[in-house]
């Protein structure tokens, strides 16, 4: 943590962070619960997770202009100030909204509770993606891993560790309570975040946005890792939204869970998450970026396996541990390759882009979820409907599993300063093995 107590502006990015994170743990659970509490509908409640994802389909890329053109600071607390509004708006619905809602009533609530969803995510996407993109402008670029790593630590802790369990209790005592805590926790972090000093940035030629947007398209087209990692991102996000979607429903109906049951089963994903966040950018620095993915991309494929065969929730537990510790190794190492390669001045339009392939499908994967248990309820019953989206998850898993062993082409040189002769040759052995152990799988 020395980042944290030597670097003022990380240590408000890192706060701010923190704070923001745990209100989208709590609305994480929070959101689709009170969606299960209007409706049993599975489609119905894969509209709200739909809608919130949408705007990484349809906004992406004019993210990443606007991010490029504007002070990303700003971006970033005014995305955090609209957020707190229209989490006031959920506290309203909350309040107002009959659990569970009248038939002929449901459909219209959900479309009230998906509408602030879908604007809740327009602003997710202006700042996420203002937030990564400003990361290198206050960290040093041989400090991206540590400091990539301690942010997805941090982020998990709060977003999946702390916040999940503790919106289990809050909505247990108040169904609105878990969304003022979230009003309140964008409040501050959009305070933090305008305390930052960010060096200011060259005068940028303003041009139409499609021009500016094909100068990200062209830079990551010709950079055919890049645009590899960002193809499979989008497959892997959406198979994981076929998952996260039913997560809810098969936690109620098929685990036999409480809300307050169900946020303690999330802890193992964010414990997960947690030890990820510590020890990936060491796994990563070791034995190389190209057998760090393709063990990401085993440990991804395991555990969807894993929910996908066994219903019980020590299993459960573990598979959500495996997931997550899977899927920081992946973003430690990939965030930092981008953030390292794509030049500044692209940097917001080209992560835009990644974002698009990447962040795209996860609200048809959304939507998928619940068609899928629809589809299949009626020959299969309710148990084994919900388990469908696990099972396609788990073949498409193997199936990017085998892809990225076959295709995936990354360069091994991570750059990092203090790895001697020693550690390069253990670091040589370690990919050796790990590299084979993979290939076996």
């Amino acid at each position: 943590m020395t980042l944290f107590f030597t670097n003022k502006n990380y240590r408000l990015l890192f706060s701010a962070s923190a704070v923001s994170n745990l209100g989208d743990g709590v609305s994480a659970l929070a959101l689709p619960w009170l969606a299960s509490l209007i409706t049993r509908d599975p489609m119905l409640i894969a509209t709200v997770a739909f809608a919130t994802r949408l705007p990484w389909f349809l906004c992406s890329i004019p993210a990443g202009v606007i991010t490029d053109r504007y002070d990303r600071k700003h971006l970033m607390v005014g995305a955090d100030i609209l957020r707190m509004i229209l989490t006031a708006g959920l506290v309203v619905c909350a309040l107002t909204i009959p659990q569970p809602a009248p038939a002929g009533a449901a459909f219209t609530a959900i479309l009230m509770v998906s509408g602030l969803a879908f604007l809740l995510g327009l602003a997710e996407v202006v700042r996420d993606n203002a937030a990564q993109t400003v990361l290198p402008s206050v960290v040093a670029k041989s400090d991206l891993e540590r400091a990539n790593g301690q942010l997805w630590s941090i982020e998990q802790i709060m977003g999946a560790f702390i916040g999940p369990p503790l919106a289990g209790f809050l909505i247990a005592w108040a169904v609105p309570a878990p969304f003022v805590l979230d009003t309140l926790s964008f409040a501050l972090a959009a305070g933090m975040v305008f305390f930052i000093a960010i060096p200011s940035r060259p005068a940028v030629i303003r041009r139409s946005v499609w021009r500016e947007a094909v100068e990200g398209m062209v830079w990551i087209r010709s950079h055919r890792v890049i645009l590899q990692l960002a193809l499979m991102l989008g497959v892997m996000n959406a198979l994981g939204m076929l998952v996260v979607t039913i997560l809810v429903l098969y936690s109620q109906e098929v685990l036999g869970l409480s809300v307050t049951q169900h946020g303690l089963l999330l802890i193992a994903g964010a414990a997960g998450g947690v030890v990820g966040g510590v020890i990936c950018p060491k796994i990563a620095a070791l034995i190389g970026r190209r057998s760090a993915l393709h063990c990401a991309l085993l440990g991804l494929a395991v555990s969807n396996a894993l929910l996908a065969l066994v219903p019980s929730v020590l299993i459960v537990a573990l598979a959500l541990f495996l997931e997550m510790f899977a899927a920081l190794l992946w973003n430690v190492v990939t965030v930092s390759y981008r953030q390292r390669f794509i030049p500044d001045a692209l940097l917001g339009r080209v992560n835009s882009i990644y974002r698009f392939f990447g962040w795209g499908l996860l609200p048809f994967g959304a939507l998928a979820s619940g068609a899928i248990v629809v589809m299949a309820e009626p020959d299969l019953g309710r148990a084994l409907a919900l388990r469908m989206p696990l099972v396609i998850a788990a073949v498409g898993s193997f199936a990017i599993l085998l892809y990225g062993l076959v295709w995936l082409q990354i360069d091994e040189e991570l750059r990092f300063s203090g790895m001697g002769l020693r550690g390069r040759r253990l670091r040589r052995k370690v990919a050796a093995k790990v590299t084979s152990v993979c290939n076996f799988y």
